[in-house]
Formats: C-alpha cells, structure tokens, sequence
C-alpha cells in the first residue's frame, strides 16, 4: 500500500505539543529526540508549543488554513482531544504521536507508543475515518464520564507528575471519601434507574495504560459504548479491576452495558463530567450523542 504522507516538501505537516505537559516537562529528552527526527527526515514540518488551555485547537485551526495535510498532536489524549477539535469534519487527518499517561485512543488505535516510530508513520501510515462522541456538546474521541472517574481526573489534573501509578494512588486515596450517585439512563424512552460508581461512555475502548472499561467499543461503528459501574467495595474492587486490566469487565453481570447513538443521563446534582480526561461542570442531565465517521486519524496501515 503506497505511504498516504511520502517524505515530499509540498505536503505541509505540524506538530502541536504542551510544553508544560507532566510528562513532556519531566522528560525533556523525548522533546529533543523529535526534534532530532524531524532535523534528519522533515526539516520542513513546523513544531509549534502551545502557551494556554485550548491554544492547541487555535494552533490546529492556523495550520489547515495553512494548508496543511496533517496535524500531528504529540501529548497525551488531552492535547490530541483540542487538536481534533479542530479538524472534525475536514480534510486534514489528525496524527498523534503518544507521551500521555494514557494514550487511551492510541492504544486503541495500534500507533506506536515510541515516538520516533509513530513519526515513521509519515511515510507508512494510512488515515483511518473514526466517529466523535459529544457530552453536553464537549467532543471526545476516547472517553467521556462522570462520577468517581470524573473526580479522579479532576484530582489527577493537579498532579506535576502522571502516570499509571499517580494515577492508581489518586484512586486509591479518592476511592474512601467517594459516594456513588444515583442516576437515570435514558436510551430509546427507556429509563434504568441506577447507583453508580462511576459511568463511561465510551468511543474507544480504554482509558489508556489497557484499561479497557468498554472491551468492545467500535471507533467508527458511528455507536457509543456506555458502561455504569455499581459500588465498589472491598469485596467487589479487586475483581473489578482485574476484570478492567483483562478486558473482560463486560462479562460482569453487575456492569451495565449498553450501546447506542444518544444517552442521557440524569443525576441528582451538577457536578464535575470529563472528556478525554479534562474536567468540566456539567448539570443535572447530560447528553451524549455521536458523530459517525468525521475525523481522519493517521494510523498503521493494515487496519479496517
């Protein structure tokens, strides 16, 4: 299969990434070993650092008006989240070149967790058409949820270092103070009334780091895959997350799993609801909904 993205000068490429990202700030050596790559194969691709929240959608929108073919969002899937923001709906493909602490959607999407070699996908790689979910009108690529794991991001946002272990820790540590909410589901008219831990839905099938909280979610099944987790305690817990790191949690007879194109969800409360890990306050109810087959990702070719 011919390379969509050949070593040529007359397609315009642009790395977007967070300088003050936990990962990038803690490793500077990756930053140079990128910029070395791109000094020895693409000198003429552009790599342009963010300065604010959301600066990334604002750099993503400056380069497809540019011109440019690609957008690669070289962070975690937070980064990758405001970068595809804005290129849903166009021509440019997104790329990404994974240094989160979860990289939920590369994962999914096979690309290589080493950035040089996910650069190489310049010259190897294909675009893959994927869907777009939408909370309360928020996109998200990976997951969107509510619940403990949108007080968890919340929390593990404050962290200046990341990854699975912080990440663990600040679960752990949640995990005593938290209170299951109750909630509505509503899909087709049909209302379940539920105690949840925590509730997810899902575009792909994973937070990141293999923890798969939707083991069957389809990225381009124009679907969304939500999951509500009951109570957890200390009889219950180990087996559930045993069951999240195998990708078997959807096996438990107590996971509600559901798929469809629109959910709302009705809590007692506002409160806090993430998209691809960023924290918003959200209201009483919130909507989920699909867009099918909108974004181009750059992925490793032989996919379907």
């Amino acid at each position: 299969m011919a390379a969509f993205f050949p070593t040529v000068r007359g397609l315009k490429a642009r790395i977007i990434y967070n300088p003050n990202s936990g990962f990038l700030s803690s490793h500077p050596a990756l930053l140079a070993r990128v910029r070395a790559w791109i000094a020895a194969h693409r000198p003429d691709i552009v790599i342009a650092p963010t300065e604010a929240r959301h600066h990334a959608t604002e750099l993503a929108h400056a380069a497809r008006a540019e011109g440019c073919d690609l957008v690669m969002a070289f962070g975690g899937d937070g980064t990758m989240n405001e970068v595809a923001q804005a290129l849903v709906g166009t021509a440019t493909v997104l790329g990404i070149i994974p240094c989160g602490s979860g990289n939920g959607l590369a994962r999914h999407l096979r690309i290589p967790l080493e950035a040089t070699a996910a650069l190489e996908l310049l010259a190897s790689g294909k675009p893959r058409v994927i869907d777009a979910g939408y909370a309360d009108g928020r996109p998200f690529f990976v997951i969107s949820g509510l619940g403990f794991e949108a007080e968890i991001a919340r929390r593990f946002n404050l962290l200046t270092r990341r990854g699975l272990p912080g990440y663990l820790a600040t679960g752990a540590r949640g995990w005593w103070s938290y209170l299951p909410q109750d909630c509505v589901i509503v899909q087709d008219g049909v209302r379940q009334a539920r105690k949840v831990f925590t509730l997810a839905v899902a575009n792909s099938s994973q937070y990141g780091n293999n923890a798969r909280i939707a083991p069957r979610a389809v990225v381009d099944d124009g679907l969304l895959d939500l999951a509500a987790v009951p109570p957890v305690n200390l009889f219950n817990g180990p087996p559930l997350l045993a069951r999240l790191f195998a990708g078997t949690l959807d096996r438990r007879a107590d996971v509600l799993q559901l798929r469809g194109a629109r959910f709302t969800v009705e809590r007692v409360a506002p409160g806090p609801l993430h998209t691809d890990g960023e924290v918003h306050e959200a209201g009483s109810s919130v909507e989920y909904t699909v867009r099918p087959r909108c974004l181009q990702v750059l992925v490793p070719a032989g996919q379907t």
